[in-house]
C-alpha cells in the first residue's frame, strides 16, 4: 500500500516508533494480539491496528498539497475533512474556510463563491446535488477531491446492485456526510433506504414478511427512503451496504438477517433472485481497527482510554466495543486529562461531556488500555500517554522502553 506525505506534526516519535516495532515482528499484519509498553508503575495497552488509515492519510495529503500549491487563492472545505478537532483547526488556521458543517448546514452562502476558487471534497465524499452546484458556479468538485477509494468502492456497488433492479439498503447514520453521499450516488440509480441499527433492520424484515403493515414503512423510513419508493415492489430485491466506519459485524448481522427474511419468504431456490450478497463493501480499516478492539477485550487492564473526535463515527464504536469490558473514557486528547483525580470525557449515547473524579485507579502499577479513531494523528497519542506519566511517580522514560525494544 502506498506512503503519503502529511505534515510532520502529525507524526509521532513514540507511537511511531512502536508501530514500526510492531510492523517488523509482524509484516504481514496477521498478529492481532495488542502491543504492551511496560513503563513500571504505568503499563499501557495498544491496539495492534490505530490510528490514521489510507483515506484519511490520502485526504490530508491533498488538503495540504492544495494550500501549498495555491498560495494566492482562497480555498475552501466542503465541510469537516475528517472527524477531527485538531486536523480540521489547523486547516482553518492556516486560511481554509467551511462551506458547511457536519450536518449540511450552510456556514456561508453559496453566492459568495468563485470560479477561480478552490473547494476541497471531503475523505466522506458529498451528495450529486452538492457536485452540481459547485459545477454551476465554475469549480471542478473532482479537482481537489479527496473521498477515500473504500467510499468510492460502496457507490460503485450500490450501482452495480441498481444495475440489476436490487433496492439498495444502506446501513448507516442519516446525517452523516458519508451516509448522506452514499444515499445521494445510490438513488441515481436505484430505490434506497436507510436503517440505522439492528433494531431498524429486524423491523424491516416484518414489513417484509408482512408481519407489520406496509404503511409502517413510511412511517418509519419515509424521510430515509428516496422520493416515490414502493415498499410493495421496492423490497422484493434488495442488497446492503453500508457507511465505511460502522461496526463491521453489525453490518454482516444485518444482511445475513435480511438474507434469511427473503429465505423465509421466497424460498431457498431463489434466494439470489431476491437477496445480492454485499460482503465486500466493509472497509479494510473499520475491519482492522474492530478486530484489534475485540483482542484487546482479552486483555487485563484497568481502564481504557479511547482518542479522537466526538463527531467521529469509527472512534465511537470502538469506545462502543471497550466500555463492555472496562471504564473507557472517550477524549478528544491531553487536555481532557484534568488531572490524576478529574477527567473529562464524551458520553457518545447522551452526545453531551461529563466529568469523571477519581478515574485513575491508586493500585500500582496501572495499566491502561490506549488507542485511537482512524482519524486521529498518533501524535494525541503521544500526549495523552506524556500526560499520563507526569500524573504518576516512579515511571520509565517512554523513550528509553521503546528505544529498547528490539
Amino acid at each position: 500500500m502506498r506512503t503519503f506525505s502529511i505534515p510532520t506534526h502529525y507524526r509521532s516519535d513514540l507511537i511511531g516508533r512502536l508501530k514500526a516495532w510492531r510492523k517488523v515482528q509482524d509484516p504481514r499484519k496477521k498478529d492481532l494480539s495488542p502491543t504492551l509498553l511496560d513503563l513500571g508503575a504505568v503499563r499501557f495497552v495498544f491496539a495492534r491496528h490505530f490510528g490514521f488509515c489510507y483515506g484519511v492519510e490520502n485526504a490530508i495529503e491533498i488538503s495540504y498539497q492544495a494550500l501549498e500549491q495555491n498560495p494566492d487563492k482562497r480555498i475552501y472545505l466542503l465541510s469537516q475533512m475528517i472527524h477531527n478537532p485538531e486536523v480540521n483547526a489547523d486547516l482553518e488556521s492556516r486560511g481554509l474556510r467551511f462551506i458547511q458543517d457536519t450536518h449540511g448546514r450552510m456556514l456561508m452562502d453559496w453566492s459568495e463563491l468563485r470560479s477561480d476558487d478552490i473547494v476541497i471534497i471531503p475523505a466522506f465524499g458529498t451528495t450529486l446535488e452538492t457536485e452540481a452546484r459547485l459545477k454551476a458556479i465554475g469549480i471542478d468538485p473532482l479537482r481537489h477531491n479527496t473521498t477515500c477509494p473504500f467510499v468510492e468502492k460502496v457507490w460503485k456497488r450500490s450501482a452495480q446492485l441498481g444495475a440489476k433492479d436490487y433496492t439498495v439498503v444502506i446501513h448507516g447514520k442519516a446525517a452523516h456526510e458519508e451516509t448522506r453521499a452514499t444515499f445521494s450516488h445510490t438513488a441515481a440509480g436505484a430505490p434506497a433506504v436507510i436503517v440505522k441499527d439492528m433494531d431498524e433492520a429486524r423491523l424491516l424484515g416484518r414489513i417484509i414478511s408482512g408481519e407489520e403493515p406496509m404503511g409502517r414503512f413510511t412511517e418509519i423510513f419515509g424521510e430515509r427512503a428516496t422520493p416515490g419508493f414502493n415498499p410493495v415492489n421496492d423490497l422484493q430485491r434488495i442488497g446492503v451496504v453500508n457507511q465505511t466506519t460502522m461496526l463491521a459485524t453489525e453490518t454482516q448481522a444485518i444482511a445475513d438477517h435480511l438474507k434469511q427474511v427473503m429465505i423465509h419468504k421466497y424460498g431457498d431456490a431463489s434466494t439470489g433472485d431476491h437477496f445480492a450478497d454485499t460482503r465486500d463493501t466493509l472497509c479494510y480499516a473499520t475491519n482492522d481497527n474492530q478486530d484489534a478492539t475485540h483482542e484487546l477485550l482479552k486483555a487485563e487492564a484497568d481502564l481504557a482510554l479511547v482518542v479522537g473526535g466526538y463527531n467521529s463515527s469509527n472512534t465511537s464504536h470502538l469506545v462502543e466495543l471497550l466500555e463492555h469490558r472496562f471504564p473507557t473514557y472517550f477524549i478528544n486528547g491531553e487536555k481532557e486529562l484534568v488531572s490524576a483525580t478529574e477527567i473529562e470525557h464524551f458520553n457518545y449515547p447522551l452526545q453531551k461531556l461529563e466529568r469523571t473524579r477519581q478515574w485513575l485507579p491508586a493500585k500500582r502499577p496501572v495499566t491502561i488500555i490506549l488507542t485511537s479513531g482512524a482519524s486521529c494523528p498518533d501524535t494525541l497519542l503521544d500526549r495523552v500517554m506524556l500526560k499520563v506519566l507526569s500524573m504518576v511517580d516512579g515511571v520509565k522514560d517512554p523513550v528509553d522502553v521503546v528505544e529498547g525494544m528490539k
